[in-house]
């Protein structure tokens, strides 16, 4: 997967430097981020094990994509940013069912779109620019375009 998206980054035109994906040493507790004009950093004092680096990077790719491909995406619009975190949530495989019982989330039907908007509210407001109140509204707001937005995949992986 990481494969096909850095394609599909190129495909749009945007170029990926051998220090595009950086392993750092994270003071805040994170797993990882996507910095726009910086590239992927993925916090490897928190990675325990491959797994969570591929799926770090696979996350933070379609940040990437998604800021290659919209020219007008601007990170401290919260309906933006919300955007964002919906697509890589969704087409990810973060809220993948295995991994949100290992997370101790254990509901069997709706588990893949609560775990989603968890996540998303999570990251908006981190933002500074985003209030709960704001993050809240913003997802809500711009939920089914951008939960059915597969891009570049066919469909959700």
């Amino acid at each position: 997967m990481v494969k096909f998206l850095k394609e599909n980054m190129e495909k749009a035109g945007c170029k990926i430097g051998d220090n595009f994906i950086k392993a750092v040493h994270c003071n805040a507790q994170m797993a990882g981020g996507f910095v726009h004009g910086g590239g992927i950093m993925v916090c490897s004092n928190y990675m325990r094990i491959q797994d969570e680096v591929n799926q770090v990077v696979i996350h933070e790719l379609i940040h990437a994509y998604d800021d290659c491909r919209a020219a007008n995406l601007e990170w401290t619009n919260c309906a933006h940013h919300a955007c964002s975190e919906i697509r890589a949530g969704h087409l990810s495989g973060d809220c993948h069912y295995k991994r949100e019982l290992l997370r101790g989330f254990m509901k069997i039907r709706g588990h893949e779109q609560d775990c989603v908007r968890r996540r998303v509210m999570k990251s908006v407001i981190a933002n500074p620019f985003c209030s709960e109140t704001a993050a809240k509204d913003a997802m809500e707001a711009v939920w089914d375009i951008c939960y059915n937005d597969t891009r570049p995949f066919d469909r959700a992986p």
